[in-house]
């Protein structure tokens, strides 16, 4: 009798652990769906930079609508504050600060955002401007009016530095043989994005909910001489500023003896 039901024991346990490590199995492929790669993920600043390109690309269930998102890590930034001055003058008042906020954000979707996505996942993963005011500290403020009308500069500021974008339709899919859907999305690389980590952020969304999130990073240094004067100019500012002086005469000089065996201008 005992022996009867040391064998029954062991075969619950054999077909527990089985579906354990099919459950399990499954589970493992599902979370390794989405798939993120960035093409040019190290970016070298020379003499020559005039900004780069990164293509982002990976694998996602078919039929889900994705979110690409690109950041910088979050910091302190600020905005002068301009006003009139005796209701005749344009002139900075004051000074704005912006806390937690990145200083390159670039947010794209299959669709717009805002259809594909629940307002309260976007407030989650800060996906939109909208979102990102929502996290963004900006003192000092009185009021939400004034603080979303500062944000909204803030924005068309960064826009104009090409640091800030957001759109929609420029994430191409396609559907694959084995089932799958590849997605691909060419961006530009703007030259005044500073040195740094930054974080490609990937989210498949299905009813309106993030489901899975995949990541990449793009790497951007210095390299060569421009990393010696930037090194420079700043643990050695005097030298540096001497050394900025030489440069100049040098190139004076030079532009000097040009116009001097060319007759001059006339």
């Amino acid at each position: 009798m005992n022996c009867g039901l040391r064998i029954a024991d062991c075969g619950l346990r054999t077909v527990i652990i089985t579906a354990l490590i099919i459950l399990f199995g499954f589970a493992g492929n599902a979370s390794a769906m989405l798939t993120a790669k960035a093409n040019h993920d190290h970016i070298t600043i020379d003499f020559f930079y005039h900004g780069s390109t990164v293509g982002v690309k990976g694998l996602s269930d078919p039929g889900r609508d994705l979110v690409i998102k690109i950041t910088s890590p979050e910091g302190h930034q600020v905005l002068k504050q301009k006003g009139k001055v005796a209701g005749l003058l344009w002139m900075n008042v004051g000074t704005l600060s912006f806390e937690d906020t990145p200083n390159l954000y670039e947010i794209w979707g299959t669709k717009k955002i805002e259809d594909i996505v629940t307002p309260a996942e976007r407030e989650k993963y800060s996906l939109g401007y909208a979102a990102l005011e929502k996290h963004v500290v900006i003192e000092p403020v009185k009021t939400a009016e004034d603080r979303s009308k500062w944000f909204g500069e803030f924005v068309k500021f960064k826009e104009a530095q090409h640091l800030y974008s957001a759109g929609d339709s420029r994430i191409e899919t396609t559907a694959l043989a084995d089932g799958h859907q590849e997605y691909y999305i060419m961006t530009q690389w703007p030259y005044q994005a500073a040195p740094g980590d930054y974080t490609v952020s990937v989210y498949a969304v299905k009813d309106g909910k993030v489901v899975e999130q995949a990541e990449s990073h793009v790497k951007v240094e210095q390299v060569g001489m421009v990393k010696t004067l930037a090194a420079m100019a700043k643990e050695s500012a005097a030298v540096y500023g001497f050394l900025s002086i030489g440069i100049a005469l040098s190139a004076g000089f030079g532009v000097g003896l040009i116009f001097r065996k060319g007759g001059g201008a006339h």
